[in-house]
């Protein structure tokens, strides 16, 4: 198999369309059909599809990487079939089983293999599986017909020259409502972080640090990744909410800390007011691992980070790693973390 001709080193993390994608189709009454690989990128509907009138959509995020010894896998791609499972409940959206998930994966990956970055090359198959409500809605009510697919992009790292600590700021405005749907990748709760995201970027923070909108003393997430804090003891800290989304690569990386580099590992409430106590910070999510925090800004108070802004601390380094490690090859995971597909 011969590689795209493509300067990999210095791909952007962005869309470039690829030669197969996967679509099924769910039928009221019949249920999914078996699905098949395509090659365009288009989709055509109609103009009251449920999709552009009241949002039924949702998402998920994985990638495709070589590892050391050629193989080209996929990391706990289960894992995102079984959020996305949760999601399509909370959306009334029909369930794609699991295994048909995965299996689509490895078919979208296969077709795609010539899009399969090079081991070394920081790059990676960025795979975005999706559903959408297809058929027309007017009155408020879930569609009865939806499409899945799996498009999949070569994607580079998401910071490139490595990730170096960034700046974040407290926000306003809220996230998710309590026991709304801030627990699950819908579409519709990225809309409504675009204004704030870009309002942050416009005055110089890279990200919003989001607080619980009961009563706002309690941290969080960002718009699209969890919240990591390391004690001055090496302890690892993690947000606990119903309105989080419950990123896999946070789950990896307390199960990693915890059994592999024997670390105490809390996931509980985390108060704003503590944040100043920790020793390091960082969010962590598919696209980029882990991005460390040199300084939160609550309102002109500046939170500064003793791990600083120059580099990552030494703990998260550590988890960084270990984790990237597992993915690539070099170092023996869990069982079944690495999908093997050719």
């Amino acid at each position: 198999m011969e590689k795209k001709n493509l300067d990999w080193g210095s791909l952007p993390f962005g869309y470039m369309p690829t030669d197969y994608r996967f679509v099924a189709n769910y039928i009221d009454g019949q249920g999914w059909d078996e699905g098949q690989l395509i090659t365009d990128p288009n989709i055509t509907l109609n103009e009251c599809a449920g999709i552009f009138q009241y949002c039924q959509a949702c998402f998920e995020g994985l990638k495709a990487y070589t590892t050391e010894d050629g193989s080209i896998v996929c990391f706990r791609p289960d894992m995102n079939a079984e959020r996305m499972k949760n999601s399509c409940e909370r959306l009334r959206m029909p369930v794609f089983p699991v295994d048909k998930y995965v299996k689509a994966c490895e078919e979208v990956v296969k077709a795609n293999a010539a899009w399969v970055p090079p081991f070394g090359s920081g790059a990676s198959l960025y795979l975005r599986p999706f559903m959408i409500a297809t058929s027309e809605v007017l009155g408020v009510k879930a569609a009865k017909n939806y499409q899945f697919r799996i498009l999949a992009t070569p994607v580079g790292p998401y910071f490139k020259g490595g990730a170096k600590p960034i700046c974040i700021r407290v926000s306003d405005l809220d996230r998710a409502a309590p026991r709304g749907t801030g627990h699950i990748k819908a579409g519709l709760n990225y809309a409504m972080s675009l204004y704030n995201i870009e309002d942050a970027h416009d005055k110089g923070f890279a990200e919003n640090l989001y607080l619980d909108p009961a009563t706002r003393t309690k941290v969080e997430e960002t718009g699209g990744a969890n919240f990591l804090f390391v004690k001055k003891d090496g302890t690892l800290v993690t947000p606990k909410s119903d309105s989080i989304l419950p990123s896999i690569t946070r789950r990896s990386l307390c199960y990693v800390a915890e059994n592999m580099l024997g670390m105490k590992v809390e996931h509980r409430e985390v108060f704003l007011s503590e944040v100043s106590e920790f020793a390091e910070a960082g969010l962590c999510g598919t696209a980029a691992v882990i991005s460390p925090i040199g300084k939160i800004n609550d309102h002109g108070k500046e939170i500064c980070l003793p791990s600083g802004m120059d580099h990552m601390g030494p703990v998260l380094q550590k988890l960084y790693d270990t984790l990237t490690g597992i993915q690539s090859g070099k170092i023996e995971g869990p069982a079944g973390w690495v999908h093997k597909i050719m």
